[in-house]
């Protein structure tokens, strides 16, 4: 049975026709999914990445194939953009956690990794993370504390 799911988790979730939640896995792989891709290593599952806007079906899915990965040692990635940042979590085949987190976009945005501080959990978000709920302040590992006035990438959706 959990061969079945881990297979499950071989493909990129994938969004409506109209949706573009989550990237197009032809879309070439930005520095952000380069880090996740090498610090995963190459047998790694991708898990998907998705903006703010995933569905909870997408976030669900996502977690639900990282976690599955992680507590099996198989390796996998995942990445979320948002406004200004992109974050990304990623275990490989040892069941060594690591997060990727790069602050502006484009090819100038300064991409930083590490050691995960603390165990894969699911935020309130819906989002994989490997912090601690209200951590993301010392992210430790060589990243730095969020600036001022970036969002948490891991704060609940503001209703409409």
């Amino acid at each position: 049975m959990a061969a079945c799911l881990l297979t499950a988790c071989n493909k990129a979730p994938t969004p409506p026709p109209s949706s573009s939640n989550a990237a197009p896995s032809s879309k070439t792989p930005d520095a952000v999914q380069q880090k996740l891709q090498e610090v995963a290593g190459n047998s790694a599952t991708d898990c998907g990445r998705f903006d703010i806007h995933a569905t909870e079906a997408q976030s669900k899915g996502a977690a639900n194939c990282a976690m599955q990965a992680s507590q099996s040692k198989h390796a996998f990635y995942v990445a979320y953009d948002m406004p200004g940042m992109a974050v990304g979590v990623a275990g490989n085949a040892e069941g060594k956690l690591f997060s990727v987190q790069a602050q502006g976009e484009g090819p100038s945005a300064a991409v930083t990794s590490g050691d995960c501080p603390s165990q894969l959990r699911i935020a309130g978000s819906g989002r994989v993370t490997c912090f601690a709920p209200g951590g993301m302040g010392s992210m430790g590992g060589g990243h730095s504390a969020i600036p001022q006035g970036m969002p948490n990438p891991h704060a609940m959706p503001k209703p409409k």
